[in-house]
């Protein structure tokens, strides 16, 4: 991650901070969101940020003050994540390019250290190109890709450091 970023991620990571400083609850996240989207659907920004021969990971932005991370996923394959939260963080997925099917689940045995928790399934929809969704902390959710697939995504906190407990459907 380089320090200077190009004008329209500067762009885009100033309207961030300015909706989570304003509100850094469900209300600024939704607007983050809502900027995530316009940004997806603004020529040139996927392909200038989301390479589709990069790494699955790849942080484009971290966030001294406010702890959000922006990031691009490249996806080459399919592949499917069981039901899953993010701990004690938000998450926003914008879908770049490709599909993701996305699942919500409801928790009914909470987990625990060394037990996974018990998920039942609410509903599925699908994430086209241009789509965000914003997952507040807690929010269990899974997802499939049928083939290769581009996101960016933003985290409330860098989530490669956080511990997280498992989940198994019901």
């Amino acid at each position: 991650m380089s320090d200077a970023l190009d004008p329209p991620l500067a762009a885009f990571v100033a309207d961030c901070r300015a909706a989570l400083a304003a509100d850094p609850g469900p209300r600024g996240r939704n607007r983050v969101r809502e900027r995530l989207e316009a940004a997806l659907a603004t020529p040139g920004f996927v392909d200038a940020h989301v390479d589709p021969a990069g790494p699955e990971r790849h942080v484009l932005y971290r966030d001294g003050e406010l702890g959000f991370v922006v990031l691009a996923h490249s996806y080459r394959a399919a592949g499917e994540a069981r039901p899953h939260d993010h701990g004690p963080s938000w998450a926003i997925y914008g879908q770049a390019s490709g599909e993701t099917e996305m699942s919500d689940w409801t928790a009914v045995v909470p987990a625990a250290e060394g037990r996974p928790g018990t998920a039942r399934y609410g509903r599925s929809y699908t994430l086209r190109p241009g789509m965000a969704f914003l997952y507040n902390e807690g929010d269990l959710h899974a997802l499939k890709r049928a083939g290769p697939t581009r996101l960016i995504r933003i985290e409330g906190t860098d989530l490669s450091a956080v511990r997280r407990f498992s989940w198994r459907p019901e």
